[in-house]
């Protein structure tokens, strides 16, 4: 009987080895798969007339006044190709430059860099810590000085040239004096494509009939915000909005669209009644189109108010969907580690692509 006990520990020893090393050697698959490519890194030159600073805003914005100018601060990151484009796009076109040339000083930071700044509020950071008190969460951010060393203008994410030009001449032509930068957008940025034909696109996760925030669903809040004849607007749902992800995603929200200057009715998150363009101007909203994404709570997650591609689209709704943002307040940080998991599976990662460029 002993020897029979003993015999059987022995076998399901043995058993348990080769079932120990099966599972090892499985494991040892997964750890061999090939990893995805990253696809869609760009370095970037910067201009050699951007200004060498000593990185001392209070004698930045003072030096930029006295030659008649106004201060440009502009944060990168290494690879970032929407930061390759306000050069190779945007600085390309010779109206842009001239423009930037005759009106500003421009100061380039990197978002994860360690040269110390003072600001013009006399506290010291360093590059990457002065990023995270700005909370800033896109590359290219670029902020505006006016000569009392006041930011009149932040510019979160990549614009197009048009779009960019308009900016650049309201701060060069001091225009905040006489009407909010919202406003001289909506006079000065071009109509849409003809595809657009005055009207709002439509889609089949937009929620129809009134909208009223202030009911809970349970699920997380996506409002676009858009309006009529909006080549931008044209792009996001023409070449963007219809990725098989992005869709999916888009079930587990309750999914808005406000045209940014209609009336129509709007009932926010705390019971407020108010028309679309009120409930615009209550969040700020500069551009068409907006996306902004709030938790179950009705508290803002993120926006996206510039010109983003699939990638960085998605990654907006899964950083909210998720719950991240609760973890890691930084949403670059987010999409990179976002980018090695998924490359870890041996699926590339383009973040340079809208879904009708995918071969």
């Amino acid at each position: 009987m002993h020897f029979f006990i003993k015999r059987s520990l022995i076998l399901l020893f043995l058993l348990s080895s080769v079932g120990l090393s099966q599972a090892s050697e499985g494991s040892g698959k997964k750890s061999d798969t090939k990893e995805g490519k990253f696809l869609g890194v760009m370095p970037t030159e910067y201009p050699d007339w951007f200004k060498e600073s000593f990185l001392d805003f209070n004698e930045d914005v003072a030096e930029a006044a006295a030659a008649g100018k106004r201060l440009m601060v502009l944060f990168h990151q290494d690879g970032c190709p929407y930061c390759n484009a306000v050069v190779e796009q945007n600085l390309a076109q010779k109206d842009i430059e001239t423009t930037v040339k005759k009106n500003f000083d421009v100061i380039a930071l990197n978002m994860w860099g360690s040269r110390e700044i003072a600001t013009i509020g006399g506290k010291t950071y360093t590059e990457k810590s002065f990023a995270a008190a700005l909370k800033v969460q896109f590359t290219p951010t670029i902020l505006f000085f006016n000569e009392g060393g006041k930011i009149i203008l932040r510019l979160n994410g990549y614009l197009p040239p048009q779009d960019f030009k308009v900016a650049l001449d309201y701060i060069a032509n001091k225009q905040e004096a006489k009407i909010s930068y919202r406003d001289y957008v909506a006079r000065h940025l071009p109509k849409g494509s003809a595809k657009s034909k005055g009207k709002l696109h439509k889609q089949d996760f937009f929620q129809t009939g009134t909208i009223n925030l202030s009911k809970k669903t349970g699920k997380p809040v996506a409002i676009f915000f858009e309006q009529k004849d909006c080549p931008s607007c044209d792009t996001l749902h023409q070449k963007i909005l219809i990725d098989k992800d992005i869709r999916e995603t888009l079930k587990d929200f309750s999914v808005f669209q406000l045209d940014i200057w209609s009336d129509k009715k709007v009932t926010d998150f705390s019971g407020k009644n108010m028309g679309a363009r009120e409930f615009a101007k209550s969040l700020d909203i500069k551009y068409a189109p907006s996306i902004i994404v709030f938790n179950q709570q009705g508290e803002e997650v993120i926006r996206s108010e510039a010109f983003f591609k699939t990638f960085h689209t998605h990654g907006i709704l899964t950083y909210a969907l998720s719950g991240a943002y609760k973890k890691q307040p930084s949403f670059q940080r987010y999409l990179s580690d976002r980018a090695h998991d998924i490359r870890a599976t041996g699926e590339d990662v383009d973040i340079w692509h809208m879904d009708s460029e995918k071969k």
